[in-house]
């Protein structure tokens, strides 16, 4: 009867570097792209945001930053035009900055 190692039996000849070179690879793999939005989400999500500003409600903000998708729940307290961000005020009372460019989706809670 023939004992096989399966994967073990090549295992001395990974160096250090391969190694890494495959955890860098997978890493790689694993990163989103960020999606293109034409101009209706555009609009429909500045349309969410004026409307939950205007009736004090919060929303939940799908974004991306670093090669990731992130979700943050809060009030819109402030749109500064000039630089392009939100300011969310979180249920901690905690502001977060969040530009606009990187919103992906709003949704009212």
């Amino acid at each position: 009867m023939i004992r096989d190692r399966g994967i073990k039996k090549w295992t001395a000849f990974l160096l250090p570097e391969h190694r890494a070179g495959l955890k860098k690879l997978k890493e790689e793999s694993l990163k989103k792209e960020k999606p293109v939005l034409d101009e209706q989400e555009w609009q429909l999500i500045n349309e969410t945001i004026c409307e939950a500003m205007a009736e004090n409600r919060a929303l939940e903000f799908t974004y991306f930053s670093n090669r990731d998708f992130h979700t943050l729940e809060g009030h819109v307290h402030y749109m500064d035009m000039m630089n392009k961000e939100l300011r969310i005020v979180h249920s901690l009372h905690k502001v977060y900055r969040l530009k606009m460019d990187d919103v992906i989706n709003a949704e009212m809670k």
